[in-house]
């Protein structure tokens, strides 16, 4: 072909670009940025709406109704769905997957601004919140201690989070697992009697005092000045010596009815490091940035932080993400030095010259596919990863091809420019050819629509830039070294000693046997056709799945208590499953989650929302388990809990691919709640008697039973005691101090 006796006659230039290949291959893979997963953007944003004390249907009625109305109006809206549970909603709002999600996040953001004066007064949240996989943890960090008070523990989380805030790469670093630190104010209602102050002064006075007001402007000569009231307390002596009432010159202050002190509200979360008190510190990773050297920023970091700490605390950095990353990339550099090994063995027959040509052109078609997969704006993450590994066994092949003929050509007694630039001729269509079906081969996973298509992109990208690169490599690069290296063969014209024995292996086995299949043909046929059927009838054994298990030596373990249980009961049910796990040696990290899910550590699981019922048990397993041994570990631990008494656990594993929220979901629409109900008890039936299903799910199955109190309004005003807020103890929160 005219690009080998190019790159052969003007090997200088051939040179010079070879060398410039190496040390572009060189800074990009050292350069390109390195994630877990690839970075990709669904236009989904679920809302979250909060209103405490609504049963379901209040929330549907108040809150869910006018946000979808106002939803379903905007453009492009492919699904909306809601789910509802007592003083909570989750609003899923997708968009068609080609809206662009940064334009239809502020979009969605402004409808629900102007909608919020419409919505209850009492809503204490809404949110709309990105899907993105960026926004995964990188590390969790924990602090443990079983005797160190939680101000102390708040104190070095706070310390910690601050340190990590100073990593340039790192982003959204959270405390997770430490109740929020509050002022209380425990009215003392006998002096309060005797004083005749109501409870509304009290309050009254506190959120006046809270408040920061304009007060207009003062000019002073050529100056003007802005002038508010002064708002924000700066310490607790301040909130103790506000003025709740003045009366005939004297002055009441707060400390002289009620107790003030900082306290922490009731536990939400409860968290535990291996059965042991903790508090979380996570923190995600910005966007293009390299992971390994955020590892190498925010270890020692870390490291240093912990030798600081108090004697009662200890840290533990147990997940990593940037281990998993590195232990890919690991692999991937061993089994490039495992093909670089075959290649020399399988070429021997042609000479070690032979074998050192094709191996260079490994490290150099890796290189080129490197460039392209980031010049395509693709990093280096676990899918990519697969993909050069899987080019591994399939970029040699042009190589070898074109190098064989080469040396067929000398073996005829041919110079080495003539064997280079004839052989490469001869082969080089074939070449193309065997090529241009590796890429067809994996362009339907190259079109794949929508999120799974985005998602698996990257895989196809790396096998098809890097053979690609192999064939540039193959008419050029490697006739070029041919034309350098090889040498002719003076000594015995069907070549070397290994070559000679592998051709008697050959005309002893596999001639014999190609003689045969030709001279019966049709036996021959029949044998394919069967072998072919046989092969199809194997496939209900391996199984049909378009993304596989996860072989990351983790797995969660949910659990769901009966409706309304309160969070010690679901405290209990975790710590005796955490005592159950301490038995399994294979064990190293237990993070529970009491009355919320673990911080994001997967790009399709997500972080559960604060409920009583719920609870969530991250599992690490120690380095060098198999995936064999964590398949059965987690079967093993899904028939032990498969009949939990109190309690519904469900051992899940990680799964590659776009987030569901099932691999079969059943949704039946209808007005008539009662009937629904009715309805998803038969289905859950026909479900659970199904032939492998397994963890069937019906949220709608249980009632909850609410206490229902009257209040007679016209008593308490008389009483002087505001309607919407009867209770001994007001508790207000302030913000600004410590």
């Amino acid at each position: 072909m005219k690009i080998s006796e190019y790159a052969v006659k003007n090997y200088q230039f051939t040179l010079v670009i070879f060398l410039m290949v190496v040390a572009l291959g060189f800074t990009t893979i050292t350069g390109m940025s390195r994630s877990e997963d690839p970075e990709i953007d669904f236009p989904t944003f679920p809302i979250v709406a909060v209103y405490p004390g609504a049963s379901p249907a209040d929330m549907e009625e108040l809150v869910v109704d006018p946000i979808e109305k106002r939803v379903y109006g905007l453009d492009n809206i492919k699904k909306v769905f809601s789910s509802i549970k007592d003083g909570m909603a989750v609003i899923q709002v997708e968009y068609k997957y080609n809206s662009n999600v940064d334009d239809k996040y502020q979009e969605l953001v402004g409808e629900l601004n102007a909608l919020r004066s419409k919505l209850p007064l009492g809503l204490a949240r809404l949110e709309v919140t990105r899907t993105r996989p960026s926004d995964v943890n990188v590390l969790q960090a924990a602090l443990i201690s079983e005797t160190a008070p939680l101000a102390t523990l708040k104190k070095e989380a706070e310390d910690l989070q601050e340190e990590l805030e100073k990593v340039p790469s790192l982003k959204n670093i959270e405390i997770q697992g430490l109740p929020v630190q509050m002022v209380r104010v425990d009215l003392q209602l006998d002096k309060m009697a005797q004083m005749h102050l109501p409870i509304a002064a009290v309050s009254g006075s506190l959120e006046s005092e809270i408040a920061n007001i304009p007060g207009g402007t003062v000019n002073e000569g050529s100056k003007s000045f802005n002038i508010k009231t002064s708002g924000n307390y700066k310490s607790i002596d301040e909130i103790r010596n506000t003025v709740v009432l003045s009366r005939e010159g004297r002055n009441v202050l707060l400390q002289d009815v009620a107790n003030v002190y900082l306290d922490f509200e009731p536990a939400k979360h409860i968290t535990r490091l291996n059965g042991h008190r903790c508090v979380f510190v996570v923190a995600a990773q910005k966007e293009g940035e390299n992971i390994s050297k955020t590892q190498q920023s925010y270890l020692p970091v870390i490291a240093r932080f912990k030798k600081g700490l108090p004697p009662s605390i200890d840290l533990q950095l147990h997940f990593d993400q940037a281990a998993n990353v590195n232990k890919r990339l690991a692999g991937l550099g061993i089994d490039f030095m495992i093909a670089i090994a075959l290649v020399a063995l399988t070429l021997l027959p042609l000479g070690l010259r032979a074998a050192m040509v094709v191996m260079i052109s490994i490290p150099l078609s890796l290189a080129i596919g490197v460039v392209i997969m980031n010049a395509l704006g693709f990093n280096l993450n676990q899918l990519s990863i697969v993909g050069l590994v899987l080019s591994l066994g399939l970029l040699v092949d042009d190589s070898i091809v074109v190098v064989e003929n080469i040396e067929r050509w000398l073996l005829q007694g041919h110079s080495r420019m003539t064997a280079t630039l004839m052989g490469a001729k001869q082969i080089g269509t074939a070449v193309v050819g065997c090529t241009a079906t590796l890429i067809i081969a994996f362009l339907p996973l190259m079109f794949l629509p929508e999120s799974s298509g985005d998602f698996i992109r990257s895989l196809p990208i790396g096998v098809i830039s890097s053979v690609i690169a192999s064939l540039f490599v193959s008419l050029t690069i490697v006739p070029f070294l041919s034309s350098k290296l090889l040498k002719q063969h003076a000594d015995h014209p069907d070549g070397n000693l290994i070559m000679r024995s592998l051709k008697r292996l050959i005309n002893k086995s596999y001639v014999r046997l190609l003689e045969k299949a030709l001279h019966r043909p049709l036996v021959t046929i029949l044998v394919t056709v069967c072998l072919f059927v046989g092969a199809l009838r194997l496939l209900p054994v391996v199984g049909f799945s378009l993304f596989p298990a996860s072989e990351k030596p983790q797995f969660l373990i949910n659990i769901v208590t009966p409706l309304q249980s309160n969070l010690e009961y679901t405290d209990k049910v975790a710590h005796q499953l955490e005592q159950d796990l301490k038995a399994i040696p294979e064990i190293e990290f237990l993070a529970t989650n009491v009355g919320k899910g673990n911080p994001r550590i997967y790009y399709n699981i997500f972080q559960e929302n604060e409920r009583s019922d719920f609870a969530q048990l991250f599992v690490q397993l120690r380095e060098g388990t198999s995936p064999d041994r964590k398949l059965e570990l987690i079967e093993a631990l899904r028939k032990k809990y498969a009949s939990y008494l109190g309690a519904k656990v469900v051992v899940k594993n990680f799964e590659q691919g776009p987030p569901v929220a099932a691999p079969v979901e059943v949704r039946l629409l209808g007005e008539n709640v009662d009937t629904l109900r009715a309805l998803a008890a038969k289905v859950e039936d026909l479900l659970s008697q199904t032939e492998g299903t397994l963890y069937v799910t019906n949220p709608v199955k249980n009632l909850k039973t609410d206490i229902s109190v009257s209040i007679n309004k016209e008593k308490a005003q008389m009483m002087g005691i505001p309607t919407l807020g009867i209770d001994k103890t007001v508790r207000l929160a302030t913000t600004g101090f410590e």
